[in-house]
């Protein structure tokens, strides 16, 4: 049975730094990446590891002020944000897929997901 585990959100200041973290069990994964979504909007890419070893893939608006980092002997997956702003507020979902798809920026391709975390960025 798969399960995905995510923790670490929370609310601070414009500014400030969080780190969440998701623990995946029950089989080998290709993709592991983190999506935000907000109320009324489709879950957005927001960074990824394509498969063990791979290269992390952000999205263009992370503009170097988060990273990913994967631990492929345990299955776990972290995204340290920094410099957050008041737009990065959304609920962050770690996901993982079981099979290769080419599209880790596409929430489609992914068939295993958490419960989600709320990020809440202040002014």
């Amino acid at each position: 049975q798969v399960q995905v585990v995510e923790s670490g959100g929370g609310e601070v200041q414009v500014g400030r730094s969080l780190r969440l973290s998701c623990a995946a069990s029950g089989r080998d994964f290709y993709a592991m990446g983190w999506f935000r979504q907000t109320p009324g909007k489709d879950r957005e890419f927001v960074a990824a590891v394509p498969w063990r070893g791979a290269s992390s893939k952000y999205a263009d608006f992370v503009k170097a002020r988060f990273t990913i980092s994967r631990d492929d002997a345990k299955n776990t997956l972290s995204l340290q944000m920094n410099s957050l702003q008041p737009e990065d507020s959304a609920v962050y979902y770690c996901a993982v897929s079981d099979y290769y798809s080419g599209n880790h920026d596409n929430f489609k391709s992914y068939n295993y997901w958490g419960q989600g975390t709320q990020v809440t960025v202040s002014s």
